[in-house]
């Protein structure tokens, strides 16, 4: 049986993603830095989480951020006020990052600042349940995130993203009584897709569960915390 073009299309685009991705991840590794890959469909509340976990974190791990949105810098913007380094990238009609992009940010990245003196970046992609989850960008770990406003169906319907993350966030969950939102059929759901995922319920407005979210990204990390001067 033949492949059609447009799936033989998508393979290859897969297979030269992989390998800029590899490449990616070389650099990450040889520089001694964690690189999470932070996922989910437009206004789950990545920015938000980002901007917590960046307050909260800052002082005990040399964190960076590659932004990336389709258009515009207010998302990095947001980022840059917590004094990190924030490479921002526009993927212009692309509905996702790839690991060419991420490549540019790096490059970018490694100009103004020593990367070997970092801990971690996190990598905001651009809002998407869809792609961002098939395009590595050479990330150590895949983050996603669901908000509870989004429907307790999404894990069944777009399993991809939630089949490949290491961890969930499910997010706003002040809004749970408004939306009639049932927390515990959400992790089931997801649990039905990936029975090992971590899955951590957030709030970003309220503070709730941000402590486990925070630890989990500690514990990634590769160094012991407060290791720099």
């Amino acid at each position: 049986m033949h492949q059609t073009f447009d799936a033989a299309l998508g393979i290859n685009l897969l297979h030269a993603n992989q390998t800029g991705a590899d490449h990616n991840r070389a650099h990450f590794d040889q520089w001694g830095i964690t690189c999470c890959n932070i996922m989910s469909s437009p206004g789950a509340g990545k920015t938000s989480l980002l901007e917590a976990t960046l307050q909260h974190l800052s002082l005990k791990l040399k964190m960076a951020v590659i932004e990336g949105d389709m258009t515009t810098e207010l998302d990095a913007n947001r980022l840059r006020q917590y004094g990190v380094p924030v490479i921002a990238i526009n993927t212009g009609r692309s509905c996702h990052l790839d690991a060419q992009m991420v490549a540019g940010g790096l490059d970018q990245f490694s100009e103004h600042y020593h990367p070997a003196d970092f801990d971690l970046v996190l990598v905001e992609n651009v809002g998407n349940l869809v792609c961002p989850a098939e395009f590595e960008v050479g990330e150590h770990y895949k983050v996603a995130l669901l908000s509870v406003t989004e429907g307790e169906d999404k894990p069944l319907k777009y399993p991809i993203m939630f089949r490949e993350a290491d961890c969930l966030l499910i997010t706003k969950t002040d809004l749970a009584p408004y939306v009639d939102a049932d927390l515990e059929r959400i992790i089931s759901n997801v649990r039905e897709i990936n029975p090992d995922v971590a899955i951590f319920p957030v709030s970003a407005k309220t503070g709730a569960g941000l402590g486990d979210w925070f630890g989990w990204l500690e514990q990634v990390a590769p160094r012991p915390v407060l290791s720099k001067s």
